[in-house]
């Protein structure tokens, strides 16, 4: 079934007003009209089942039949921290981040990030980014939006991280074979949190690491290969989303 997301102040009662862009897609794309189906959330945990009611030009009115828990989103929240890489690469890193269940994906210049962006062309890129992650979250069935933040440097990066109880930095010169297996430790103790940082195509510098095992986090290694950037942040997000589900469908 079709899923929306709608601003809490648009859930009136037992009736869900949606206004803007999804009028236009409900309407004119997917050619839904009233007596059709769909879920619709507010990013709060809870689904609502909807009949469409009545469609106009700039809104469409649902009547909630049913309310049901929101099961998508992950007990834990995840953050990405990914480095900027070159050309489109980070569109296909949010979507398949968002797929795979974090909570939100936060650009990162680092040392050997190749793409320097200035004000300008940050903040338009910011806008397609969270626009990229609104319709995966959408097409995954999340029951939240994940949030792209604006770029950070590295420093401030390091900063927030360190907010999470448990911090991982893949890095290629890395021994540590045992490090994915702290995500299970964390997780049965009780962790909330997981912050992981991607390098880009060249890989982090020294200090950077250094930077983060001083904030609490862990240099850990994906294997004896050496990942592209989009595939190490693929390949640690799918690691921890399969941890976390099995950990807590066996509780």
């Amino acid at each position: 079934m079709r899923k929306i997301f709608v601003p809490a102040e648009q859930i009136v009662g037992d009736v869900i007003f949606v206004r803007g862009e999804d009028v236009t897609h409900m309407r004119d794309v997917l050619r839904m009209k009233p007596g059709n189906s769909v879920v619709a959330s507010c990013g709060r945990g809870t689904n609502y089942l909807c009949e469409i009611t009545s469609v106009g030009d700039d809104e469409i009115k649902l009547s909630v039949k049913n309310e049901e828990p929101d099961i998508a989103e992950l007990p834990v929240k995840i953050s990405l921290y990914q480095s900027l890489p070159k050309s489109d690469k980070l569109e296909l890193v949010i979507q398949k981040a968002v797929e795979l269940g974090a909570a939100e994906v936060i650009p990162v210049r680092s040392a050997r990030s190749v793409v320097k962006l200035d004000a300008a062309k940050a903040e338009k890129k910011h806008i397609r980014w969270q626009k990229i992650a609104e319709g995966a979250s959408k097409q995954a069935g999340r029951g939240e939006i994940c949030e792209v933040l604006p770029v950070m440097d590295f420093d401030g990066a390091v900063k927030k991280a360190s907010e999470s109880e448990c911090i991982l930095i893949p890095y290629e010169l890395s021994e540590d074979y045992e490090g994915l297996k702290s995500i299970q430790r964390s997780i049965e103790s009780g962790a909330k949190s997981i912050a992981v940082f991607i390098g880009p195509e060249g890989g982090f510098e020294r200090s950077e690491v250094e930077a983060v095992v001083d904030a609490g986090g862990r240099a850990i290694s994906l294997g004896h290969r050496i990942l592209r950037t989009e595939t190490a942040a693929i390949a640690v997000l799918a690691h921890i989303m399969f941890v976390v589900e099995m950990y807590n469908k066996t509780k």
